[in-house]
């Protein structure tokens, strides 16, 4: 047997041998078995471990779930902005892990790694919270909160991913592998639980729950927290029943490190006096064991199948992004319940947990009894295509949501609507302009308007001149506009004339989902209106216009008003998905104050059940490309770089991450060509992972050399089976 430890440095040094007899160190006591769930082999502390991580998974998919919205309605920020963000996030969230990795096996060990890196992670929740507090300071405020707080929680999230699932590993003793199989299957079950009950939850949070007159999203940060605290609180308390293996030295920065070497000793030794090896790893031999250089050649085998696989994470991660930006523009009224537009990503885990047991007992038997030779580089080709065609089906949804949109006012143009309140007909003309009558026929009173009308400007800005014809009277008005903007001409009765006033209406057009109005008061008193908890404004007497307001969708029936002498209702109706809506208040009939409802913007016609499609493609992809790549990574390479492979999949993921942060920011394409360009472009990476994958041989799993117990280390300079007694190194 040979006593020698691996050391790294060039030079070995011996100390003089010992004469001595040393005396047998004293027999240790045997250990204390770690408490055992009762009638079971399953440690006791493995329940603190699935707890906590089930509450880790809540508060991170919960947080991220609604992190698209806030960066779009409460920051302020445009799409484009929010998807690069979200993304940049995630990509963080994936290259921390390697982090972790190291800090938890070269230095603190997994335990601590997991207990200091918790607690960054809960202040990160605190702040992002604390950003999504109206109240505390302004914009750039929240903007740097709520930054500090997604990069602690970035590196929280990540620098634990890799311990903890381990970590439960541990606990169990070298006799009990049929339970701890068991349990691996129980910590996954516990990840998609925390992933599915949060995803629906938060958005509920958000949305059904007012605060600081609008969506709460301080609760909906606040809640994942809390899950937080409390996953940190649950781990602790087992902290007496851990067993706590010390710091062995990170393998990653091993592989990192001789691959490092083989490359720098290849460039100094680029003479062609020099006789070439075999590999180009072989130039490691100075340094680094036969073993490690053999496992880090079939190691990079699989490496090299990885390159086109970020492409794949690319169009996966975008359901938190792209996709719930474009629910907001459908009608979330499925008749049984009113979504959310960020609940639609329940659907993928939901799925996820119906599909591996479709495909693994149903539907590769099927393929199999075909006789076709369904192999894992097969099946994530295949999933790719599935990919592929849910963002050609995303694509289509998006044109009909186009299709349905109000058109947008372009260069040197303006969209008029004209609304007339006084008690009879109007016949409006533009004068001294190509821009003829408005309407060919007189404009009734309190007649709603069909469509925007769209008038051209000869510069960026135009006063246009108005002929009114009312009755027997013709009145000219002149107004000011902006290209590229929206207006109202409101005809109003003055004494026994009328005249005119030009509202400029929302600048963006597109409510992005949500319900807007606003109010024009006819009275002679200003109104109050309550439209619901913490909302309601003020509208300014003869003729006042408020602003627009982002209400919850529903039957408004009875909506509370008050003057400084009378209160009264007003029956809005029914306040529909992505509609914004002009009321006018009126007291014309002897029924007491009326509102006279007329749509800006008319309600989302496509209902948001078209998602679904999507999201049954795209899971399906991710069931055949994730669960057989990983299967398929593991059987290929040595047991001792499954860490490094762990990895490597997490890097990709993050790159997909980048990906799309760097189309979003830098393209500048419709929505819809973009998804199409996604589409093209994991087509085009399919095509070429289905040729490197036709060329590449597969290993038999008795290929894969293991290290054995009994060979010889390899020692430089020759030095080989060396026995001594009392030798220290």
């Amino acid at each position: 047997m040979n006593h020698f430890q691996k050391n790294e440095s060039k030079e070995t040094f011996f100390s003089p041998v010992s004469t001595e007899e040393v005396p047998p160190p004293p027999p240790s006591l045997p250990k204390k078995p770690p408490p055992k769930i009762y009638g079971s082999n399953y440690p006791l502390s493995i329940i603190f471990i699935v707890v906590n991580e089930f509450c880790e998974r809540f508060s991170y998919y919960g947080m991220k779930a609604v992190l698209t919205l806030y960066f779009l309605y409460f920051l302020h920020w445009n799409e484009d902005t929010s998807t690069s963000v979200y993304h940049a996030f995630s990509s963080l969230c994936y290259f921390t892990p390697i982090l972790g990795a190291v800090i938890a096996d070269s230095w603190l060990g997994k335990f601590k790694t997991i207990m200091y890196l918790s607690l960054v992670y809960v202040l990160g929740h605190v702040i992002k919270s604390l950003g999504a507090l109206p109240i505390l300071g302004g914009h750039i405020v929240h903007t740097v909160l709520s930054l500090v707080g997604l990069s602690l929680i970035a590196l929280g999230t990540g620098g634990i991913k890799p311990c903890v699932a381990a970590f439960g590993g541990d606990q169990f003793e070298k006799t009990h592998e049929e339970e701890r199989t068991r349990y691996f299957s129980v910590f996954y079950l516990s990840i998609n639980a925390g992933s599915l009950i949060s995803t629906f939850v938060t958005p509920m949070l958000r949305g059904d729950v007012q605060c600081f007159g609008g969506d709460c999203y301080a609760l909906a940060f606040g809640v994942p927290g809390l899950l937080m605290v409390i996953a940190l609180v649950v781990f602790a308390m087992g902290s007496k029943m851990y067993k706590k293996t010390p710091p062995e030295g990170n393998i990653v920065t091993q592989v990192i490190k001789c691959i490092w070497f083989a490359l720098s000793n290849r460039f100094k030794n680029r003479s062609g006096d020099i006789p070439k090896r075999q590999h180009w790893l072989d130039w490691a031999a100075e340094k680094y064991p036969k073993q490690l250089i053999m496992d880090v050649k079939a190691l990079t085998r699989i490496l090299f199948l990885y390159i086109p696989l970020p492409m794949f994470w690319a169009l996966l991660e975008q359901q938190g992004s792209r996709w719930t930006l474009q629910a907001t523009r459908m009608n979330r009224n499925l008749g049984f319940i009113v979504l959310q537009p960020d609940q639609m990503q329940v659907l993928n885990p939901l799925l996820v947990l119906i599909f591996i047991p479709l495909f693994d007992l149903v539907i590769y038997p099927l393929v199999s009894k075909c006789g076709i030779n369904f192999s894992s580089l097969r099946k994530m080709a295949v999933g790719m295509i599935l990919a592929c065609l849910a963002f050609a089906v995303v694509a289509v949804v998006e044109t009909k949501i186009n299709e349905m949109a109000p058109p947008q006012p372009g260069p040197q143009e303006i969209f008029l609507q004209v609304l007339n309140l006084a008690d009879d007909e109007v016949k409006v003309t533009v004068v001294g302009d190509d821009n003829n009558s408005l309407l060919p026929e007189s404009i009734r009173s309190f007649q709603k308007m069909p469509h925007y009308s769209k008038l051209h400007l000869k510069t960026k800005s135009q006063d246009f001149r108005f002929h009114l014809k009312y009755h027997n009277l013709s009145v000219y008005t002149e107004h000011s506009v902006e290209e590229k903007k929206w207006y109202s001409l409101i005809i109003r009765e003055d004494g026994e004339s009328i005249s005119s006033m030009m509202v400029k209406d929302a600048e963006n057009i597109t409510t992005n989902g949500m319900t807007a109005v606003r109010f024009l008061n006819t009275l002679h008193k200003e109104v109050n209106i309550n439209l619901g908890t913490d909302i309601s404004l003020n509208v300014g007497e003869d003729y006042g216009v408020s602003a627009y307001r982002t209400v919850q969708t529903g039957e408004y029936s009875a909506v509370h008003c008050k003057t400084e002498d009378d209160d009264f209702s007003l029956n809005l109706g029914l306040l529909n998905f992505g509609a914004a809506y002009l009321f006018v208040i009126t007291n014309s009939t002897h029924q007491g104050p009326q509102a006279w409802k007329t749509e800006d913007i008319p309600a989302n016609k496509i209902s948001i059940a078209w998602q679904l499609p999507q999201y049954v493609l795209v899971t399906a992809g991710e069931v055949m490309f994730s669960v057989t790549g990983l299967e398929f990574s593991y059987s290929q390479a040595p047991s001792s770089m499954k860490s490094v492979l762990q990895a490597a999949w997490l890097l990709t993921i993050g790159v997909g991450n980048f990906i799309v942060l760097t189309v979003a920011q830098f393209s500048n394409l419709v929505q819809w060509v973009e998804f199409t360009l996604f589409s093209c472009l994991l087509l085009l990476v399919c095509l070429i992972f289905s040729i490197m994958g036709y060329y590449y041989v597969p290993l038999k799993s008795e290929d894969i050399q293991e290290p054995a117990a009994k060979k010889i280390p390899h020692i430089q300079e020759n030095t080989i089976n060396l026995e001594t007694k009392n030798t220290k190194l």
